[in-house]
């Protein structure tokens, strides 16, 4: 069995259709892959293996300083004991992590419960009663005002059962809180059972396999610094990474910079878009050379920006693109 969240399922079978072809002016922009160092280190991403002890913000702003830059913001705020996948913005690329906020995360988590109990009875609690949609109160130390929540657990593994301990991987919606999962868990089982250590794996496009230590950040701009750039090139992403959980829109160069001025996006400016998008959802506008243009709300679905000829498509949230990239 595949453990997706819901935007990774969907990647797996969407589709690119296509309104307009058109190409693009090679002298106008610049792939998200030639970017300079010097141009990711003004808008990109990296993804910091968090330490355990440190805030996210004590982290982040630690990777600010290793790195001499003026402005950094992480997405998804883990506690201080909590390890693993932290994705953090530099510079110009600092208010991409909204974006990042609702989307779905997984961790790995350590459960310790309070007495012994069979295989089956932990597999009936977990499987049974916490997959789906559950009423979650957050706990009394929390950013959120305390109040029953609906949250979304997409899936659970057991990795495995040892004594007391259940290793598990948990993948869910944004929001939702394993300390207080697990703690839910235990009284369900009648025994009690808390939190004894948490990895987050996922967060949103982002995976473990990209995680970096700031100890390999503050080397790897080191030896940039010496002249030797090919490790910092290594773990800094292109903004557009970021938006990898979002559906997109293809728009000509031509477009480009109206809608970086502040127009929204109508239909006649698309050339290509994905095949699942529906009113309201947050969608990433895109240039055909793949450069994120601005975030911005759907307000017509696929099949109706595919059929129209007019209307406007996308009411724009976000722009990330300076209007000067596509001037001619």
């Amino acid at each position: 069995m595949e453990y997706l969240l819901p935007f990774e399922k969907r990647n797996k079978t969407k589709k690119i259709l296509i309104k307009h072809e058109e190409k693009t002016d090679g002298a106008l922009g610049k792939k998200p892959e030639e970017r300079t160092t010097a141009e990711l280190l003004k808008k990109g991403i990296i993804i910091l293996n968090k330490p355990s002890g440190p805030t996210s913000h004590q982290a982040t702003d630690y990777l600010k300083r290793v790195m001499h830059v003026d402005k950094a913001g992480h997405s998804g705020t883990l506690d201080p004991g909590v390890t693993g996948v932290l994705p953090v913005a530099i510079q110009d690329a600092t208010r991409i992590t909204n974006s990042l906020l609702t989307a779905g995360k997984e961790y790995i988590c350590l459960m310790h419960i309070h007495a012994d109990r069979t295989r089956e009875e932990i597999e009936k609690v977990m499987f049974q009663d916490f997959m789906g949609t559950i009423n979650q109160l957050p706990p009394k130390k929390s950013a959120v005002k305390r109040q029953i929540r609906k949250r979304t657990i997409y899936y659970i593994e057991i990795l495995e059962i040892k004594g007391r301990e259940v290793l598990f991987r948990v993948g869910c919606q944004a929001g939702t809180y394993i300390r207080k999962l697990v703690h839910d868990m235990g009284l369900k089982l009648k025994c009690g059972a808390h939190m004894a250590e948490l990895i987050r794996t996922k967060a949103g496009p982002f995976t473990e396999n990209e995680m970096h230590t700031l100890q390999d950040i503050a080397d790897a701009y080191h030896y940039y610094k010496q002249g030797d750039d090919s490790k910092l090139r290594e773990l800094l992403l292109p903004i557009e990474r970021a938006v990898g959980h979002m559906q997109k829109i293809w728009v000509f160069d031509d477009v480009v910079a109206p809608i970086c001025h502040g127009a929204f996006l109508k239909v006649p400016g698309i050339s290509k878009l994905e095949s699942d998008i529906q009113k309201g959802e947050l969608i990433a506008v895109m240039t055909l050379k793949g450069e994120l243009v601005l975030v911005g709300e759907a307000l017509l679905s696929s099949n109706e920006m595919l059929k129209l000829q007019k209307g406007i498509a996308v009411k724009t949230t976000q722009v990330f693109m300076s209007p000067e990239v596509y001037k001619k």
